[in-house]
């Protein structure tokens, strides 16, 4: 098993799985909080995260398959997407990508999820198909505020981490999104 990234809320490992690779999402326990807390927060974010990575497969979205879940140690086995952060992808890629993202984004508003966590690091191309990964902060919501909350977020983090091609980025994202969502849901 190897580390790959230490996060606030989880650790996560390359590991195996009926001898593929995969990967292991562990939820660490926070010292802070009450223990009994603790592990009530953690099994509920783990079955949360499980069942929103499966429901979203359901209408299409490319994302990772759950292979294992186990409560007791907040842990999640999952299918790796072996390909490449589109944060680490050159620019002129990230900007045709970028309207994929958009719709795959509207494709998750549309059927009621808010991702929580929607960073150019958080969609993997891999086989010329975008992916998306790490459903820890998502929920189920219709609420046009909290899909604004995703919006916002993935355009902060166009403008910080690619402000070369935040405009072209952004514009691209924007007519992808509204493909899926329509322009009643846009405005």
């Amino acid at each position: 098993m190897k580390l790959l990234k230490k996060g606030a809320e989880a650790d996560i490992y390359l590991t195996k799985w009926n001898k593929s690779n995969a990967i292991l999402k562990i939820r660490k326990s926070k010292n802070y909080r009450n223990p009994t807390l603790d592990s009530k927060i953690r099994k509920q974010r783990t079955i949360k995260e499980s069942q929103i990575i499966s429901e979203v497969k359901s209408f299409g979205l490319p994302s990772p398959l759950v292979y294992f879940v186990n409560l007791k140690k907040s842990e999640i086995i999952m299918q790796e997407i072996p390909g490449i952060p589109i944060h680490d992808l050159p620019e002129s890629k990230i900007i045709n990508l970028s309207t994929e993202i958009g719709t795959l984004v509207g494709i998750m508003h549309k059927n009621g999820i808010m991702h929580g966590d929607l960073t150019t690091s958080n969609f993997i191309l891999y086989k010329n198909k975008v992916y998306v990964i790490d459903f820890g902060l998502s929920q189920k919501t219709i609420k046009p505020e909290d899909h604004a909350v995703d919006l916002r977020l993935i355009k902060e983090i166009l403008n910080s981490a690619h402000a070369k091609i935040m405009e072209s980025s952004w514009k691209n994202f924007l007519l992808g999104y509204k493909s899926i969502v329509g322009p009643s849901q846009f405005t």
